[in-house]
């Protein structure tokens, strides 16, 4: 994994200052890779391409970048992998390409100067974000992958284009103006990250997944998608797969076993993060049995046990008989964390579960350079609870006059969280383990307010909105239409569950799940990569029928069959678990003068983004216990601290 960054200038800017400037948006971006670095310069054509490798195939100096294609006609600079290169080399090398290297980057170029940028595009298995300078055209073209796994982020300065992995790398370029985007300052409050195509920067962009953007001299970018998960989902839940449910397990078994053993080729030591829940424990499951030595497997566990995993985790890989690693954290590592979010992150992201994310990053690159991941399973296979019981709710309160709704929400919040956890946790061990609820008193305040929706996608908007009217919060700001607010640009798909899946798919993963993830394993030097979000493993995913995911008020279903072919269900059968912190007690407790000081009205009157009384009066009934506040606030927090970072 790697990090790139690049200039197009029109200026006429000497080779001197495109080496000098491209050479500091590279150093910017050691952290995603400490291996090599290197520049490549046109000056007549304005083109500064640089580079940072971290080395995981090829480990030979004949994979340094930017790269050249053989006829000198393309020139990349290229974050990522692509997991199928074999055999597209071996295509290749039957058509009569010659290789010099034993890299997947050439074998890339090679498919640019034989198919077309655009023809190859849809060959390729594998997550990335590139550059690439067609010396023959004079046209730099950006490249992102499918799913948006690895990011990449762009716009003008002046005459000159900038791009690259992380805005830290554009905003090292002296020619950087770091405005903040009111609009897109009021799209982060309200998702707790900022949604593509925005970033928290006037004028600059992230590129959206599965689309390529050409730059030429004199003419207009050209924007165009290479494929689209709306028509992959509109088109297989059209045509469903047909057979009976060992049937279907056995076609997802397969093709999740091919997408393992493809992101099991490395040259450096590999492993997995291991949290004992469904999609974790199927991956480390499927590279144990292709494996001929013991997977090694990471997980970490705090001591409050509603956030804690790592005895289930414990249990699965000694079953398996995984290499298994745990460390228990405190929460003054835990809080050592924090003050590195701003950087690490770039810009406001409000997951707090980032922090947990680095941890295991750090421990697992202890022992690793490349680790699996789970991530992807919840979007694929209906994995949040929102996917099973938003469609539930509304079937069955629809009916009832919004009136008795709201007295019903009212009544629900009679109680403070704090009150629901102690009812929840006195009764709910009487249930059984695949029945009890993880911090009841979240979960019920987000019951109270989908109380009083007025359909399904009211309910899930409101789920997945942090403050609820953020352009109110933002001083000169308004929120733009974006994914989730614009219905004609959602798959047609016929069922409430299908909709959700497609635009967590689309938005959530991307710009959340995946950010939080690369920029956690990029700051300690490890590749992670994603087995479940293999576009072959989604296009399965996306013919199978609904039924199959949702059974007896769950999802996943058909992923849990798959992992009982290798993991008792005993060992994985309980209720769904965010990999969270307890942000909620922290706030109120060690964090609560640091909170205080970011938040003093005083101080936010005088930055001049937020109306403070909002934010004050969520604070007070946060501390006092009669509301949640956690996750709106530590959106605040997060983008008052990464403001105080920005200006050093």
């Amino acid at each position: 994994m790697c990090g790139i960054a690049g200039i197009l200038d029109f200026g006429g800017a000497t080779e001197d200052a495109l080496s000098t400037d491209v050479e500091r948006m590279s150093r910017t971006l050691a952290h995603r890779g400490p291996d090599d670095s290197g520049i490549w310069i046109d000056a007549e054509h304005g083109v500064a391409l640089g580079h940072r490798r971290l080395s995981i195939l090829d480990l030979s100096p004949l994979g340094h970048q930017p790269m050249l294609s053989n006829d000198g006609r393309f020139v990349i600079t290229f974050n990522g992998e692509i997991f199928n290169f074999r055999a597209l080399r071996a295509e290749l090398e039957a058509l009569g390409r010659k290789f010099h290297t034993h890299s997947d980057t050439e074998v890339l170029l090679q498919a640019f100067c034989h198919w077309g940028i655009d023809r190859a595009m849809p060959r390729l298995v594998g997550m990335f974000a590139f550059a690439v300078w067609d010396r023959q055209q004079r046209q730099l073209t950006l490249a992102r992958d499918r799913l948006g796994k690895k990011p990449l982020y762009y716009g003008w300065s002046g005459k000159r284009l900038l791009f690259g992995s992380e805005l830290k790398a554009i905003r090292s370029n002296p020619s950087f103006d770091a405005r903040v985007d009111r609009d897109a300052l009021a799209l982060y409050l309200r998702y707790g990250y900022v949604p593509s195509p925005f970033s928290i920067y006037e004028g600059f962009r992230k590129l959206p997944a599965a689309q390529l953007l050409t730059f030429e001299r004199g003419k207009e970018p050209i924007s165009r998608p290479y494929c689209s998960l709306r028509e992959v989902a509109e088109r297989a839940v059209s045509h469903p797969l047909q057979g009976s449910l060992p049937e279907l397990v056995e076609g997802l078994d397969t093709v999740l076993r091919d997408a393992v053993r493809l992101r099991m080729e490395s040259d450096v030591p590999l492993g997995a993060f291991l949290s004992g829940g469904v999609d974790s424990s199927t991956v480390v499951a499927l590279m144990q049995a292709q494996s001929t030595r013991p997977v090694r497997t990471f997980t970490i566990g705090f001591h409050r046990s509603s956030y804690n995993e790592a005895a289930d985790a414990r249990k699965v890989a000694s079953h398996l008989g995984t290499d298994h690693t745990e460390l228990y954290v405190t929460p003054s590592e835990a809080h050592e964390v924090i003050p590195m979010l701003p950087d690490m992150y770039d810009e406001p992201f409000g997951d707090s579960s980032g922090i947990p994310t680095y941890l295991l990053a750090r421990l697992a690159r202890a022992h690793v350079t490349v680790s699996l991941s789970g991530d992807g399973g919840d979007e694929l296979f209906a994995g949040y609870n929102r996917h099973v019981w938003v469609p539930r709710l509304w079937n069955g309160m629809g009916w009832i006059p919004e009136g008795l709704r709201w007295f019903l929400s009212r009544s629900l919040n009679a109680l403070s969280p704090a009150a629901w956890e102690r009812v929840f946790g006195t009764f709910g061990m009487l249930l059984p383990r695949r029945f009890q609820i993880r911090v009841p008193g979240d979960k019920t305040q987000k019951l109270a307010e989908i109380l009083c929706c007025n359909g399904r996608e009211s309910m899930y908007r409101t789920l997945v909105s942090w403050w609820k009217d953020p352009a109110g919060l933002v001083m000169g700001g308004s929120e733009p239409q974006v994914l989730l607010t614009e219905p004609g640009a959602w798959a047609r798909l016929p069922h409430a569950e299908h909709r959700m899946m497609f635009l967590d798919a689309v938005t959530y993963l991307p710009d959340d799940i995946l950010a939080k993830v690369d920029r956690a394993t990029m700051a300690v030097n490890l590749e992670a990569r994603t087995p479940l979000l293999d576009h072959r493993v989604i296009e399965y995913a996306w013919q199978l029928p609904l039924h199959t995911l949702i059974q007896r008020g769950h999802g996943k279903n058909i992923l849990r069959e798959v992992l009982k072919r290798y993991v008792p269900a005993s060992l994985f059968d309980r209720a769904k678990m965010g990999f969270g912190v307890p942000i909620d007690q922290w706030l109120r407790g060690p964090l609560r003068g640091w909170a205080e000081e970011l938040l003093n009205p005083s101080r936010m009157r005088r930055e001049g983004f937020f109306r403070p009384e909002p934010i004050e009066r969520l604070w007070r009934e946060h501390q006092a216990g009669t509301c949640d506040g956690q996750h709106p606030l530590w959106a605040v927090l997060m983008f008052q601290a990464w403001l105080q970072h920005q200006r050093g």
